[in-house]
């Protein structure tokens, strides 16, 4: 390994909720510097979503979400003598909440027709539910590291 490890830089919370989950969700969903814009859109999603799923508290609704998306294992790519392996690897915690907000607002941008908050909303409430574009790509996810449980042994 070259040079340093670059270091863990404390996450930012977010102004309402005072909720790292949320913080790290807006400044995902966050385009061209515009944070205030982004907040708006992200508070509305989960107020309407949270209501929508009669969740009281708008954490628990954001941190099931997420939870619903987070993969447990996902595949890295091993070069062992000149053939590539998909290696399936365990996923760290803090880069499990950083795929599942990711899939999220990546799942939310792919769609069009309504306005972006009533997509977020949607999104994270068919995450909550267990389904869902996010929460199928952390099912496709983890069904390629199932299938490639046989190079396991390469993993370092």
């Amino acid at each position: 390994m070259r040079g340093k490890r670059a270091k863990k830089r404390e996450q930012k919370k977010d102004r309402k909720y005072k909720n790292g989950i949320i913080g790290r969700l807006i400044n995902k969903v966050m385009q061209g510097g515009k944070k205030s814009l982004a907040e708006r859109m992200v508070y509305t999603a989960l107020e309407k979503g949270a209501e929508q799923v009669k969740e009281k508290d708008v954490i628990t609704f954001i941190e099931r979400a997420v939870d619903n998306v987070r993969p447990a294992l996902e595949i890295k790519a091993r070069r062992v003598g000149g053939a590539n392996y998909q290696v399936p690897v365990p996923v760290t915690p803090r880069r499990q909440e950083a795929l599942a907000i990711r899939w999220i607002v990546d799942a939310a941008r792919n769609k069009s027709g309504k306005s972006f908050e009533d997509i977020l909303m949607n999104e994270l409430i068919s995450a909550h539910n267990g389904e869902g574009d996010a929460v199928k790509k952390k099912l496709d996810t983890e069904r390629m590291a199932e299938a490639n449980k046989a190079f396991a042994h390469f993993r370092w």
